[in-house]
């Protein structure tokens, strides 16, 4: 055997060193570097299989000469994570997908790879035993009594893996979760920097060899990053974000990388009993059922990728008891809403400063699309004058210093998501007019150039 070696690794970019370090060169953090014991690799072994077994050199090719990969996709039966893979599984790729515990992870790995009847699917869980697993799967599908596709294994020792792989021969893998993996080529332990590195690179250059797509379930920080280092996320294709209250019921599907699509995608799901539940028209999830009309309650058009999205904004002012006023915003950036506050008392003549201001986002999605600035400020002064707002009209438009509206983009398509909701009129951008057709649309279309104006109309 080789002889072992210590090397410092950085826990929070993985910057690697001979010698302890007190600052990271990397990423400037201070007291970051543990120490862990390295094997080399003895002389012709490889991460996951004999060299032997299927050497070849790889030979430069022209572009003519590749094949292309956008109709090879695999589409799967889940219609949102097609939506955020953009357009399916891509052979070969290696997808991250991390999350809180207990968001719904493993359900949702769980319950494509039981639905995927068409490919053979392995599932490796070094969490979980066994039984564990047949007990979520029944959950899942209680009526479904055959699942010729479906191959379990409890591992974490990547040798054992790929030895089973190569005998089962699987079209698609999921690991359950990268941070219990182990591989024999280092000494350190499972879940270390250089363990969640090193089995990632024998499991990338897997997928890559035999065009097999692995899905990898990762452990998140307290801070909400991914647990490992940083170079885990440049590694993989595609890194997909689990969010959600786990104390409410949709979960929200976010692409935070994506080689093969676009990053501004998501899904969402209700989480029940029998598992997670796609949610086609996600419109009518985020505007709140409520009796009678409220204040300080408005509906703004945003997108999320290429889905037109309504969200019910909720805003209350109340008069600050204790000196220095709060801005409290969920959902929504904190420095933005302090910039639309300025503006309603530069521009507008609200007196802000002496007023708590809180600002919600139903549903629990965090927006991040200018778009919805007009709502929000209509939000804060209806709650401010106490006078409701229509919930048939909507508002979209991003409100600039000068208190000017200024044109968003794709408002035709946030004009039919608002029409076919069965919004009566909406508000935008003088300068969003020569981008639509006004005459085919059956809402009322109401364009202002300024904040003002919009108020005066909304509020005479």
């Amino acid at each position: 055997m080789a002889k072992s070696k210590s090397v410092f690794y950085c826990q929070n970019c993985g910057y690697e060193s001979s010698k302890w370090l007190g600052k990271c060169p990397s990423c400037n953090s201070w007291n970051t570097f543990a120490e862990e014991i390295v094997e080399k690799l003895e002389k012709g072994r490889t991460e996951w299989r004999q060299e032997s077994s299927r050497a070849r050199v790889p030979k430069p090719k022209k572009l003519d000469e590749i094949e292309a990969t956008s109709g090879i996709r695999i589409a799967t039966p889940d219609n949102e994570l097609n939506r955020v893979l953009g357009g399916g599984i891509i052979p070969g790729s290696l997808i991250l997908i991390g999350g809180e515990p207990g968001i719904g992870k493993s359900t949702l790995m769980l319950q494509i790879a039981l639905t995927l009847k068409a490919l053979k699917v392995l599932y490796v869980s070094g969490e979980e035993s066994e039984q564990q697993i047949k007990m979520r799967a029944e959950r899942l599908f209680p009526n479904q009594k055959e699942a010729d596709s479906f191959f379990t294994l409890t591992e974490t020792n990547t040798k054992n893996i790929f030895s089973s792989v190569e005998e089962l021969q699987p079209q698609l893998v999921i690991i359950d979760s990268i941070q219990t993996l182990h591989s024999h080529n280092l000494e350190s332990a499972a879940g270390s920097i250089g363990q969640v590195r090193q089995c990632t690179a024998e499991l990338m250059k897997f997928a890559k060899e035999t065009s097999t797509p692995v899905f990898l379930v990762g452990h998140i920080t307290k801070d909400g990053m991914l647990a490992g280092p940083k170079v885990l996320e440049h590694m993989v294709d595609t890194v997909l974000q689990f969010e959600g209250d786990r104390h409410l019921a949709y979960r929200i599907l976010r692409t935070t990388k994506n080689r093969f699509g676009s990053t501004s995608e998501i899904g969402i799901y209700e989480m029940l009993g029998s598992g997670l539940r796609e949610v086609s028209n996600p419109s009518e999830i985020l505007i709140s059922q409520k009796d009678g009309q409220v204040s300080g309650a408005t509906i703004g058009a945003t997108i999320e990728g290429n889905r037109p999205l309504l969200i019910e904004i909720q805003s209350l002012v109340s008069t600050a008891s204790y000196g220095t006023p709060q801005r409290t915003p969920t959902g929504f950036d904190h420095k933005r809403l302090n910039m639309l506050l300025a503006v309603l008392e530069k521009r507008c003549g609200f007196r802000m400063g002496t007023q708590d201001v809180f600002v919600n986002m139903a549903g629990g999605i965090k927006v991040e699309d200018p778009a919805i600035d007009l709502a929000v400020c209509i939000s804060i002064i209806s709650s401010m004058e106490e006078i409701p707002v229509s919930d048939k009209t909507a508002f979209a438009a991003e409100v600039g210093l000068g208190g000017e509206l200024r044109a968003v983009n794709r408002i035709d398509q946030r004009i039919s998501e608002a029409e076919k909701l069965g919004f009566e009129e909406i508000y935008i951008s003088k300068y969003n007019q020569k981008s639509i057709d006004m005459k085919k649309s059956k809402i009322a279309i109401k364009s202002f150039s300024k904040l003002t104006d919009v108020i005066a109309d909304l509020f005479s």
